[in-house]
């Protein structure tokens, strides 16, 4: 049995095909103004991976930002089930998730049948996501991809402010001023950013195991970071993390079938 699933998010739209419970295509695209666009183009992307039709999909199921807005066509479904059906697709025993994307970030606690028992969203500010990072890469005129390997190079601890990214980003130009090296300036906006996810966390409570997913997960400075900040021996992340929800929904697509 083939079954699909589409994250429609704020940034970019991820699918996943799977057959008997193996994925065997996806497909990523940018989501730009077109949300159905976006859609599309990644399905077609994961079917032609898959090296099958469209016709030999089953069941499709969409989650994301663009689950409604854009008249997906596959079956809807909340992004807490996605992100926690995912979670245990790739790590049987999670018992906390979190979803960081690119303009917010989600956690979930999960029972151990793998049922969502609490969760909490953080919407109100980009920097509890993605974005925060991206912002300050540009502040320190350094590649995203750098960040995570400055940071880790740090043993320097700055307090920062996590509440707002307008406002963390003038402390990151206060420090620049102040000739604090990149690295050090790198560490306190990753300790930033993951004590706002952490305190996201507390809310619900601390189960281990944790999964991480969304596309911070490429990133080994937040890794640290959370880890620190949670108090935890690991952090597991999957190997495609940013595709997380996308088979949280293909595997719902299928015990629907």
């Amino acid at each position: 049995m083939i079954t699909a699933g589409i994250d429609c998010g704020a940034r970019n739209t991820k699918a996943i095909v799977i057959r008997n419970s193996k994925i065997i295509g996806r497909g990523m695209v940018q989501t730009g103004f077109d949300q159905r666009q976006a859609v599309e183009a990644s399905l077609a992307k994961a079917v032609a991976a898959a090296g099958i039709t469209r016709d030999d999909i089953r069941r499709l199921s969409g989650t994301g930002a663009g689950k409604l807005a854009a008249a997906m066509p596959a079956e809807p479904i909340d992004e807490i089930p996605a992100m926690t059906r995912g979670a245990r697709y790739f790590f049987p025993n999670a018992r906390t998730v979190v979803d960081v994307g690119a303009e917010e970030g989600r956690a979930a606690k999960i029972d151990a049948q793998g049922k969502p028992v609490d969760f909490v969203v953080n919407e109100r500010c980009a920097a509890g996501a993605g974005t925060f990072i991206e912002t300050m890469a540009r502040a320190l005129e350094v590649s995203i991809e750098q960040m995570g390997s400055l940071s880790l190079q740090s043993d320097r601890k700055i307090p920062m402010n996590a509440q707002c990214v307008i406002f963390a980003e003038s402390e990151v130009v206060s420090l620049i001023h102040a000739k604090t090296s990149r690295a050090d300036i790198s560490r306190a906006i990753h300790d930033a950013m993951a004590g706002r996810i952490a305190s996201l966390i507390r809310q619900i409570g601390v189960n281990q195991d944790v999964v991480l997913l969304g596309g911070v997960g490429y990133n080994l400075g937040f890794i640290t970071a959370l880890q620190r900040e949670l108090k935890v021996p690991t952090v597991h992340i999957p190997d495609m993390p940013e595709y997380g929800a996308a088979v949280g929904a293909a595997v719902v697509a299928a015990d629907k079938s």
